[in-house]
């Protein structure tokens, strides 16, 4: 039978003492760490104001070779957030298969909603040394699905071999203290070779449409914390899933 573990832990909190650093997590062979943040800080008790957040993590080993796989990422988003498409430019993922980032963003320029960078570690073909894999990282607005606005990733590895990743993520609307959920099933990386070892991701876009200034992310300080949960579903060293239910917490100034 396949193992199934759980661990459940917040990672980041900024009431009272801060952790300017975010924190660590182990578990198994697995080591992650995680942060975010979001500007500005001081916002309206009610009403919605633009905001621009970026997030990170890292993915490491204790053994110091390559960490669990990660399969899938399933987060949500504060209730005191609100997203914004109305009148943003969409990019159909068509457009964005076997191109560099770069070319992705020049195809795609006015549907970029958030950028960063993405690294792995990969077993080599005939065995050696781990191989680091970067790329480029480009969050796109994509095409609705069934009444739900979506997010393209697009990412391409060109060492230690070509590999394009264009990822659909659909964002649904939940009721409670999360509005929002994005899921996102991670392929293998370079065959099953692979693994995520380091994301970081700025997510923001101010625009205008129907002669009104808009905001792709906004939220307003309703209760002094906006809060994003994730879960991380891992390939452990036994073949089996761990799964990681992760926190991060951070501190609002009503005005």
């Amino acid at each position: 039978m396949k193992r199934l573990l759980t661990v459940t832990a917040v990672l980041a909190c900024v009431v009272g003492a801060a952790m300017a650093q975010g924190a660590m997590l182990q578990v198994d062979n697995l080591i992650l760490t995680a942060d975010g943040a979001f500007t500005p800080r001081t916002l309206p008790r009610r009403a919605h104001a633009p905001i621009e957040f970026k997030g990170w993590a890292n993915i490491k080993a204790v053994d110091g070779g390559i960490p669990p796989a990660l399969k899938q990422v399933v987060l949500d988003f504060d209730h005191d957030g609100r997203l914004s498409t109305r009148g943003l430019p969409t990019c159909d993922p068509a457009m964005l298969e076997e191109v560099s980032p770069e070319e992705a963003r020049a195809r795609c320029r006015g549907a970029i909603v958030g950028t960063g960078h993405i690294e792995a570690l990969v077993a080599p073909i005939g065995g050696g040394a781990p191989v680091r894999a970067a790329s480029l990282l480009t969050l796109f607005n994509g095409p609705p699905a069934e009444g739900h606005p979506t997010v393209i990733l697009q990412a391409r590895t060109t060492v230690p071999a070509v590999q394009s990743y264009v990822l659909t993520i659909p964002i649904t609307r939940r009721r409670g203290e999360f509005r929002y959920r994005a899921a996102l099933d991670v392929p293998p990386i370079l065959g099953g070779r692979g693994a995520i070892t380091h994301i970081d991701v700025d997510v923001g876009r101010r625009y205008r449409s129907g002669g009104k200034a808009r905001s792709y992310v906004s939220a307003r300080c309703g209760d002094g914390i906006l809060s994003t949960h994730g879960r991380f579903t891992f390939t452990d060293s036994e073949g089996g899933e761990l799964l990681v239910d992760a926190s991060v917490e951070k501190a609002c100034r009503a005005r």
